[in-house]
């Protein structure tokens, strides 16, 4: 891995600057805070404190779930007990009660578990897969959307740790299952490819797959590391010095890396043969914004940058795209971003992926020299 080109006193300096010495992009405005419903539940990670409800909620959804009327066997009922080794082999998930509705605030009310490809509770995900298993809500907090908020919060979970897909099976009587996933982009399975896991299920199934990263695997598209911060700064800076003239205050910007990952998602694209950094990009966190530009429910993007040695393998439109899953995986009506005029080949990318001018929210700003400068606003809707 290479060394970042500027050093940290460097960017300490950079950043202290607010001398424009030459035309620049801008510094992109912050938000202001927004004030936004409150929700009936919050989705996160059980705690190790929380494992027996978890394991008492799962039992208590199957029970009143289209073979609640079967026998569970010994097997079934410790997999579904088993809260502790489901957290083990992947991410257990938990909605919480926000104390908004009728459950007190801190109640697990639904929970589902994420697990890694081959591990003791998986039996469909193989490779870098990951698998979506014992989804279930308690009876009462059904008609609230748990289940596909908690499928939302599992694809994303999945993409974060760069899975090339999300898989899942559920049973044929399950119909309100299968419409779920079908209408969130779920690809149905064909019962060949599932044969091994059809076997070791006590009802007839039927299997879906998400894909997640792009189907020749050459590169993948996941969280930046916190040991690869100053490689993304490094590549970030290249990328846009490659092309454009930076102010201080907005090479700052871009180089801060470790400040937009405290508070934002950094995204890289890694070619999978040699691990070598691609391209980055950078999103807010689900129900949070980066700049000014998003209406309530919009997401926004930033500082998407490719290597200048990466150039010509689509790298661009990759992360592109990526950030057009993330919005469709939070549900959100519409991406939006801001982009200097002088950006005429990311313009190009933006109008063939889809995206129109929001000519509504273009702002003319003046910069300290005087100087009026336009920035333009893009939207794509999901």
């Amino acid at each position: 891995m290479q060394k970042c080109g500027a050093t940290s006193q460097n960017r300490a300096q950079l950043r202290a600057s607010s001398q424009l010495r030459r035309v620049s992009l801008i510094s992109v405005i912050q938000p202001e805070p927004r004030q936004l419903p409150r929700p009936a539940f919050v989705i996160r990670e059980a705690t190790p404190e929380e494992f027996a409800t978890v394991g008492d909620v799962t039992v208590t959804a199957f029970q009143h779930g289209p073979y609640g009327h079967l026998p569970t066997s010994a097997e079934r009922n410790r997999l579904m007990r088993d809260a502790e080794g489901r957290a083990a082999s992947g991410t257990l998930l938990v909605a919480v009660a926000s104390g908004t509705g009728t459950h007190a605030e801190g109640t697990v009310i639904a929970t589902a578990s994420l697990l890694r490809a081959e591990t003791e509770h998986s039996r469909l995900a193989t490779g870098e897969e990951f698998e979506l298993r014992l989804l279930g809500v308690l009876p009462e907090a059904r008609g609230l959307g748990l289940g596909e908020a908690l499928t939302r919060v599992a694809l994303e979970r999945a993409v974060e740790q760069g899975a090339s897909a999300l898989v899942l099976d559920t049973g044929e009587l399950n119909l309100p299952a299968q419409r779920l996933y079908e209408r969130l982009g779920f690809e149905r399975i064909s019962m060949d490819q599932m044969r091994d896991a059809a076997q070791t299920a006590d009802v007839p199934l039927v299997a879906y797959r998400y894909p997640l990263q792009r189907p020749d695997g050459e590169v993948l598209v996941r969280l930046m590391r916190d040991e690869e911060i100053d490689a993304v700064a490094e590549l970030s800076e290249r990328a846009y010095a490659h092309d454009y003239s930076l102010s201080d205050s907005y090479r700052a910007s871009i180089v801060d890396v470790a400040g937009r990952a405290d508070e934002h998602q950094v995204w890289v694209a890694s070619d999978t043969e040699t691990g070598a950094l691609l391209g980055t990009v950078s999103t807010p966190r689900a129900g949070a914004v980066m700049t000014e530009l998003p209406q309530v429910g919009e997401m926004d993007f930033r500082l998407l940058a490719v290597h200048p040695d990466a150039r010509r393998r689509g790298i661009g439109e990759l992360l592109s795209r990526h950030v057009l899953l993330l919005g469709r995986l939070r549900g959100v009506p519409r991406v939006v971003m801001n982009s200097g005029p002088e950006m005429i080949g990311a313009h190009k990318l933006y109008e063939r992926l889809g995206f129109e001018r929001l000519l509504d929210r273009e702002p003319l700003l003046t910069m300290p020299d005087g100087r009026e400068l336009k920035l333009l606003s893009f939207g794509y809707s999901i």
